[in-house]
């Protein structure tokens, strides 16, 4: 499986990004899609992550700003992300995690997202 993150760039504050994910290979039906962040100095937090049955879950710090969804015909997701904050600044990674006998995890390369003035 692999991911291909796209959609990084400079934005400044209360401004919106559209991130989108590709997944290509293998996958199995029972799976969720996500995206996480980390910034300089700072763990590895989820953001938002939707299943197969496109239930979704997001962390409260961007709770009615970001909204994850997903195309399952192209084994797509996306992070639409409004009202953008200094502190959403970081590399954004996407995540596919599928369930055959087992959970397997898969991350994407990162990409970029820079909110500033």
């Amino acid at each position: 499986v692999q991911l291909q993150a796209s959609g990084g760039g400079l934005v400044q504050p209360g401004g919106s990004l559209r991130l989108s994910c590709a997944a290509s290979g293998r996958i199995f039906s029972i799976n969720v899609m996500g995206w996480y962040r980390q910034a300089p100095g700072k763990q590895r937090e989820l953001v938002a992550t939707i299943t197969s049955g496109d239930s979704a879950n997001y962390a409260d710090s961007v709770k009615g700003r970001f909204t994850i969804s997903r195309d399952n015909a192209k084994n797509t997701v996306y992070l639409q992300m409004n009202s953008l904050k200094p502190e959403d600044t970081a590399v954004y990674y996407c995540n596919l995690r599928h369930y055959s006998t087992r959970w397997d995890d898969y991350w994407g390369q990162g990409t970029q997202v820079t909110v500033s003035s």
